[in-house]
């Protein structure tokens, strides 16, 4: 639960940070604008963050609200888990979907190159979900009952398994979850990390597992979206068959497997788009892609279930 004891420290731009300022290095608080509030999360305490990686930028719709009125819906940006890529990269998603009434919790988390890898990575984003129950006190207009995570790329791999941590054992990372999503939507996802391995994904995935599936089976099985399905957990599935990045049978082989589990996917595959085009607003794909997130993050849990 949040510290109360923590102010919420106001910048001089106008901008919120919840748990005190410790600004490092990292990147500054997006400003916002008359229709959404952008406030700095912090989601570590001081012992054990990097104050350059380890925050979250909150998007809220202005105006008042009902308590637990507002969906939250969470977006995990990828990158090939590398330092190359951060969450800024998804302030135009999340924007848009603050203008369409939602919540959005858009997390940044220590990656290669920034102090992440095997097991902090993966610590860093159990705990950025983790999380959201304190966000919630702070903000009660916040609906997580039914939240949605989104993930792209590596960050898809890191939702699905985050919606999914409550069936790891208690000495695996990221067991025992304080919160755990109802549903998840992956964006050009390697969702089958063996297969991606062997089709185009050999360094980013070793590198962030520490090894081959055949030298560190354990963290493959513990982490591997298609190796820890959860039949109740409804999967939206968006990947551009021009991916030369990740390729689009990784979705197509998750959605076989989920659905052979009893499980409810929706797979939407594009012609003509590529790894990185579906989530960014030149593309004829991504209004599309809102419409159906916006979809999704509203929807009743068993309407999504049954699709």
């Amino acid at each position: 639960m949040l510290d109360t004891t923590r102010a919420v420290v106001v910048a001089t731009d106008g901008r919120h940070t919840i748990g005190g300022d410790r600004s490092g290095n990292r990147s500054p608080c997006p400003g916002g604008n008359e229709s959404i509030d952008v406030v700095r999360v912090e989601y570590l305490d001081s012992d054990d963050a990097d104050p350059a990686e380890n925050w979250a930028n909150l998007y809220l719709p202005t105006g008042a609200r009902a308590d637990d009125s507002l969906p939250l819906v969470t977006i995990i940006h990828g990158g090939g888990w590398e330092s190359r890529a951060g969450a800024e990269q998804f302030d135009e998603m999340a924007r848009d979907l603050a203008d369409r009434g939602l919540a959005v919790y858009n997390v940044e988390y220590r990656r290669l190159g920034t102090g992440g890898g095997w097991p902090t990575t993966f610590h860093d984003v159990a705990r950025a979900l983790d999380h959201v129950p304190a966000i919630a006190d702070t903000y009660p207009q916040l609906r997580i009952d039914d939240e949605l995570v989104i993930g792209h790329s590596a960050g898809a791999q890191l939702a699905v398994w985050g919606g999914t941590r409550h069936r790891l054992t208690d000495d695996e990372v990221g067991s025992r979850p304080a919160f755990v999503p109802s549903r998840v939507v992956s964006i050009s996802g390697p969702l089958d990390m063996h297969y991606a391995v062997d089709h185009g994904n050999n360094r980013v995935i070793t590198h962030i597992l520490g090894g081959t599936p055949q030298q560190v089976p354990d963290r493959y099985d513990s982490v591997d979206p298609i190796r820890n399905l959860d039949p109740a957990l409804p999967v939206t599935l968006f990947h551009g068959l021009a991916d030369n990045d990740v390729d689009p049978n990784n979705s197509r082989r998750y959605t076989r497997a989920l659905d052979a589990a009893g499980g409810s996917t929706d797979l939407h595959l594009f012609d003509g788009e590529t790894h990185t085009s579906l989530v960014h607003r030149k593309s004829p794909a991504y209004t599309r892609i809102l419409d159906r997130l916006n979809e999704i993050a509203r929807a009743d849990i068993d309407e999504l279930r049954d699709e």
